[in-house]
């Protein structure tokens, strides 16, 4: 009997369903863990209250979360069309999970980033250009936050586009996208402060989910395989 042989890779269905597995874990992780949030916030989203439910983190990461599996429905919609069109099945899967993934977990991030606050229009904009002053103040939660505010972004942009498929470009893309909410929050005078600490860390957030999915990157132009194919022009019956 040969010890060294290298042991046999599971079946790529069992690495999904381990896979699947994980993510409901993760995903009933997160519930249990946002549960006093939810329960807070979904009686007046449940009523159709705007006020207290999309005004409010607590009532955005509800409608987020409720919304996933109108989510996977699209991209499964969005799978199947790229199939019809003679896209090979991996990278019909694969680009239409990532577009849905980019917008679905970036912009509830950067809606809660422009809710405005108490003082909004009556106090004017304020501004913080000291890079890692505000950092301090943040604390761990804060951290966190706005780690995750374009880690979307960074996860599924790669996957999407060829040209993205670099660390140093996703961080501009981060930096870039978080200046422009920093700025509107500043323009619109939200009753919040515009900080390059923001920036820094939204950007850091993206590099690193950016590596996260490195391994699922488009590195190269689409194969013939995956564009779509031309119907065969009708011959004329002779």
């Amino acid at each position: 009997m040969n010890h060294t042989a290298p042991l046999s890779t599971p079946p790529r269905r069992t690495l999904r369903t381990v896979l699947l597995a994980l993510a409901a874990l993760g995903l009933a992780s997160v519930l249990y863990l946002v549960r006093g949030m939810l329960f807070m916030a979904a009686p007046r989203c449940m009523a159709g209250r705007w006020h207290g439910c999309l005004d409010t983190f607590n009532g955005v990461v509800l409608v987020t979360l409720v919304a996933i599996p109108l989510a996977l429905l699209l991209v499964w919609a969005l799978a199947r069309r790229r199939r019809g069109a003679g896209v090979d099945a991996r990278s019909a899967w694969r680009i239409s999970l990532a577009e849905v993934g980019m917008v679905h977990g970036t912009l509830p991030f950067v809606w809660m980033t422009m809710m405005p606050g108490s003082g909004a229009g009556i106090v004017p904009g304020r501004f913080s250009l000291v890079p890692l002053r505000d950092l301090v103040t943040m604390g761990p939660l804060g951290i966190a936050g706005n780690l995750l505010v374009f880690a979307s972004l960074g996860f599924f942009a790669p996957m999407r586009w060829t040209a993205l498929a670099s660390v140093p470009r996703i961080l501009a893309l981060g930096a870039g996208c978080s200046v422009l909410v920093e700025t509107a929050q500043y323009v619109f005078q939200l009753d919040r402060v515009s900080s390059v600490d923001d920036v820094l860390v939204n950007a850091t957030g993206a590099a690193l989910a950016a590596l996260a999915s490195r391994r699922w990157w488009r590195t190269k132009a689409p194969e013939p395989s995956e564009l779509p194919q031309p119907s065969p022009a009708a011959v004329p019956a002779g």
